[in-house]
């Protein structure tokens, strides 16, 4: 539980004298911060309550990724990072697996804010290195914040320059922000501390530059550091034996495995021969086709290979079909609903999923921040000055929010071909003697379906299918990984629809600005779509600035409405499992927390078991 202190207590009489205004604050010292109520660890707790502190270290874990990488540098839309290329990164504050909103002291001791948290003081702890044994200090948190700032994602510092007013140094360790006045400062503090550091001397040593793709790793504090990395191919990362961290309570029982590899593959048939074959031992299953079937084989049925369906209570990922709102073509949302009319989730799920998923309604699916009914009176309320300035029509007070369409046993639902046929005839794309709609300039309505997943086909071609029966000109183009990532990356945008994610957060602050804000939509790695709504901007402004739980649920459901109004996704569907297979030498705690399996943080390698498996010739 946070302390409450007089300034006295808690800057000391030298700090004081430097900072007369804290003379007429209460600041509050404590372990961690929570965005809403109080902390669940108090300042003395041993370990992570779903951790187990004896695991023991060892081993090695590997999993696959999809494609390639060319650069370890994961703060820059130029080139593709390689996995977890994070990983060597720490931040001054952390959250945990079992708490929202929640973030604890890792590289601090204590943090210091007033209660209305217009600025925090971060308290270092002096033990802590960088990965080469070389201090961590203010000056490198400082260095850091302003590397960011500079030259951090262009939808990033256009919200971090909106936020901080001053930076100090107070000493080798402490930090001191101070926040403009006029921003919300319920996130703040969280926020500056969830910044990751970098060592100052080593960034400017190798000349490095945070904007541009490099294969030359930033060097950061955390339990891990690069490995063997054969580029494109397969990138390990190695446990320091040296971390300074090791024993803190936040950290026992987590960090098992001495090394996490990575193989990469073009296809996903060949990674799913390759974890048979023994190439990675971990495999998180995204097929619905391979989980029904593809597990038939001897390893599974005699338990040398473990096939589990784990428990997920985490929010929906949003995965969804996106519009590019930049094409003029998408620009009437009649015609974004008509097209997603014609997605048939029931049919795909019964044929193509073997039943295995939920639909995705809401962009905060399976939480309680998800609008359900007609809204309340207390979401009318926030609704009704946009609907008086002309920003939504009245409808969204009275109405249901939208959801997905829902269609029948077959591919082609007829009932939604007529409704689609509908709203494009309105909108003006009209049927000509060739099948094909048109608008009065006569250009065909066209949609291409970008995708850089072979086993993705089989989902895409029966939509691809439904919308040119809506004389619709359907095509969909195959690319490769790096020209996905050109082609949907700033300042490109050059695509109509593609398979990714409406993003959310529990507790959402200022980073809605970047999956949804008009000033960030041309700059941004996360608002793909180029969404630009003034009520949007509004709602935001109205969730950053809620004071407590509830009201911030109330302004996230209006929120909800207001997004799922504009038609920019087609949802597709989520599972509320993990369905997970691996070989029978990894272990984790009886009881999982509900926001992460943590199969790469807190599991474990059984020595054992792993010499049993090689002995048997299952592993290589």
């Amino acid at each position: 539980m946070a302390q409450t202190y007089g300034t006295c207590a808690a800057l000391g009489v030298a700090l004081i004298a430097s900072a007369p205004v804290w003379a007429q604050e209460t600041v509050i010292t404590a372990h961690g911060i929570s965005t809403f109520g109080e902390l669940q660890l108090p300042a003395d707790f041993s370990h992570l309550p779903y951790v187990n502190p004896e695991a023991p270290k060892g081993g090695e874990i590997s999993i696959w990724a999809f494609g390639g990488f060319d650069s370890m540098n994961p703060y820059s839309v130029k080139g593709r990072a390689a996995g977890l290329s994070s990983a060597p990164y720490e931040s001054i504050l952390t959250g945990t697996a079992d708490e929202i909103g929640a973030a604890y002291c890792l590289l601090c001791t204590t943090l210091e804010y007033p209660e209305d948290r217009a600025w925090v003081i971060f308290n270092l702890r002096p033990e802590v290195t960088f990965s080469d044994g070389t201090p961590l200090t203010a000056e490198d948190v400082m260095f850091t914040y302003e590397t960011f700032l500079a030259k951090g994602l262009t939808d990033f510092r256009t919200v971090l320059a909106t936020q901080v007013e001053t930076v100090e140094v107070l000493d080798p360790h402490r930090i001191k922000f101070t926040f403009k006045e006029g921003v919300p400062y319920r996130d703040l503090p969280a926020s500056m501390g969830g910044l990751p550091v970098i060592s100052k001397a080593h960034y400017e040593a190798n000349a490095l530059d945070l904007e541009e793709s490099t294969m030359t790793p930033m060097l950061g504090s955390g339990p891990y550091v690069p490995g063997r990395i054969d580029v494109g191919k397969s990138v390990a990362w190695v446990r320091n034996p040296d971390y300074w961290g090791a024993d803190l309570p936040l950290n026992k029982g987590r960090s098992n495995f001495d090394t996490i590899r990575i193989e990469y593959y073009s296809d996903y048939d060949a990674a799913f021969e390759g974890f048979k074959a023994g190439n990675y031992t971990f495999r998180n299953e995204a097929s619905s086709i391979k989980w029904a079937t593809g597990f038939d084989f001897p390893e599974v049925a005699n338990g040398q290979i473990i096939k589990a369906e784990i428990p997920d209570g985490s929010k929906a990922s949003g995965q969804a079909f996106l519009f590019n709102l930049r094409r003029e073509k998408f620009q009437d949302p009649r015609v974004r609903e008509a097209i997603g009319l014609m997605f048939n989730y029931e049919w795909s799920n019964a044929t193509l999923f073997y039943g295995l998923y939920a639909r995705i309604n809401s962009i905060w699916e399976n939480t309680w921040l998800e609008a359900t009914g007609t809204p309340t009176p207390a979401e009318a309320a926030i609704l009704q000055p946009l609907v008086d300035e002309g920003l939504l029509p009245d409808t969204i007070l009275t109405e249901e929010p939208v959801m997905a369409a829902t269609s029948g046993e077959r591919q082609l639902d007829r009932a939604n071909l007529r409704r689609a046929s509908a709203l494009l005839d309105e909108a003006g794309w009209t049927v000509g003697s060739d099948g094909m709609r048109r608008n009065a300039a006569g250009q065909v309505l066209s949609v291409e379906m970008l995708n850089d997943s072979p086993s993705f086909d089989r989902i895409m071609n029966p939509y691809i299918e439904n919308l040119k029966a809506l004389g619709i000109d359907a095509r969909l183009t195959r690319v490769d990984n790096a020209q996905m990532e050109s082609r949907t990356r700033p300042p490109s945008y050059s695509f109509d629809m593609i398979t990714g994610n409406a993003r959310s957060s529990y507790i959402s602050g200022s980073e809605l600005k970047q999956f949804y804000g008009s000033d960030t939509a041309d700059v941004s790695a996360f608002n793909i779509m180029g969404l630009k709504s003034p009520a949007v901007d509004r709602l935001i402004d109205v969730v950053m600035a809620s004071e407590s739980l509830d009201d911030l649920t109330v302004a996230t459901h209006a929120l909800d409405r207001v997004l799922r109004a504009e038609r920019f996704w087609v949802p597709q569907w989520y599972k509320d499992a993990h369905t997970v297979a691996y070989y029978n030498m990894f272990e984790h705690p009886e009881t999982l927390p509900p926001y992460a399996l943590g199969e790469l943080d807190f599991w474990w390698y059984n020595a054992e078991k792993a010499e049993a498996l090689r002995a048997a010739g299952v592993l290589r």
